[in-house]
């Protein structure tokens, strides 16, 4: 994670400009007073600088919650605070270089609005779900031109390395968006898919909930799978090949084929060490052999009325739980503003959480960075929330 160890934090006159870099306004952690954010904006993306006092001295980083796409927008931001601050800096990781000439070039890597906005759908969507070092991904679409190839993938690393090999070798059918499988299948139109490959997911074995395969992520899966589309997975781990088995097998109706060592086309470097040390690889592949409905989502996440609750009843809201059917909201944190109260906040469902930031400045309330995904969890959640704030 890239940062600054700086002797000593200094807070701006907001709003700041710097070198291209906007610094909107600073919130304090209101149970927490080493902790402040700092809105930033630059090339289009809204995040949040992150300070945090320990051992005599101030780190500076990105807000894990909000950090942009692009790392190059990261090191821009945290290098233009520290010189518009005059920051005295102790230690730093933060290259200083410019951006490179491959990830100028490339314009693959999309927001979740994007597809929120309007999900592609002019050509056969195959999707990849943790596509790591991407060579899976990139043979598929170097060997598929016709089809529209989306990579989800949250290691920024992996997403920088296959964002350079796109510009490298020219393909022009791939999208990568760093954001969580499960949300994101949410919102994918029914009977749009050809394919879904899941290659060595992190198994999880202690926090299962974790897992990307689960009974809601093959409903989501049958439901945007065209019919003869397939959910493939591959795994080492014999323990979440047999969770995996239970899970795709007890649904009512179902086709399944079921492959031991099986040799694909192209294969990851772990994939290789894993077969020179003769350890067994399962494939679980499940065909999709029905029409589903259309996706219908109806509401939004608008906030028509001022919002009565004072800045003191807001913030009090810190830790408090609220659970409705199917779903839940938590208060994780709450924030001073100028004028106003910060809530940061997860919602919708226990296995698969949206968490992000509401701001409540003059009455007025707006989430930050971003909207919530438009799926029925959350704007059922933002129903109970507006029950809560609207006091």
């Amino acid at each position: 994670m890239p940062h600054l160890h700086i002797k000593s934090f200094k807070e701006l006159d907001f709003p700041s400009t710097e070198d291209g870099v906007c610094f909107n306004f600073v919130a304090d952690n209101a149970n927490n007073h080493d902790e402040k954010l700092i809105s930033t904006s630059y090339e289009g993306e809204d995040f949040f600088l992150l300070v945090k006092q320990e051992d005599g001295r101030s780190l500076l980083k990105t807000d894990k919650l909000t950090r942009p796409a692009s790392i190059y927008n990261v090191h821009k931001a945290l290098l233009a605070y520290a010189k518009a601050a005059q920051l005295d800096i102790l230690a730093s990781n933060v290259p200083e270089g410019k951006k490179n000439i491959h990830l100028q070039e490339a314009n693959a890597l999309k927001k979740i609005e994007y597809f929120a906005k309007e999900f592609p759908s002019d050509k056969e969507i195959r999707i990849e779900v943790g596509f790591g070092s991407g060579r899976h991904l990139l043979h598929q679409a170097a060997n598929n031109p016709d089809v529209l190839f989306i990579g989800i993938e949250i290691h920024r690393p992996s997403i920088e390395q296959v964002l350079k090999q796109i510009v490298i070798q020219k393909l022009d059918n791939v999208l990568l968006l760093d954001y969580d499988a499960r949300l994101f299948m949410e919102l994918i139109p029914s009977n749009l898919v050809g394919a879904i490959y899941v290659h060595f997911p992190v198994p999880w074995d202690k926090k299962p909930h974790r897992r990307v395969i689960s009974t809601n992520f093959i409903k989501e899966a049958r439901r945007v799978l065209k019919v003869g589309g397939t959910l493939e997975l591959r795994t080492d781990s014999e323990n979440y090949y047999a969770y995996s088995y239970e899970t795709f097998i007890a649904f009512p109706k179902i086709s399944l084929q079921i492959n031991k060592n099986r040799d694909i086309a192209v294969s990851s470097k772990y994939e290789d060490r894993w077969k020179k040390m003769e350890k067994n690889i399962y494939d679980v592949i499940m065909t999709n052999d029905e029409v589903s409905p259309e996706l219908k989502i109806e509401g939004d996440f608008s906030f028509e009325k001022a919002i009565e609750l004072s800045n003191e009843e807001l913030l009090s809201l810190h830790n408090k739980t609220i659970r409705f059917e199917g779903g839940f909201i938590h208060f994780e944190r709450v924030y001073k503003l100028k004028n106003g109260v910060m809530l940061r906040i997860s919602m919708g469902s226990f296995d698969r959480p949206e968490h992000l930031y509401l701001l409540i400045e003059d009455k007025n309330a707006s989430y930050y960075p971003q909207l919530p995904l438009r799926s029925p969890i959350n704007l059922a959640a933002h129903k109970e929330l507006l029950k809560v704030i609207d006091g």
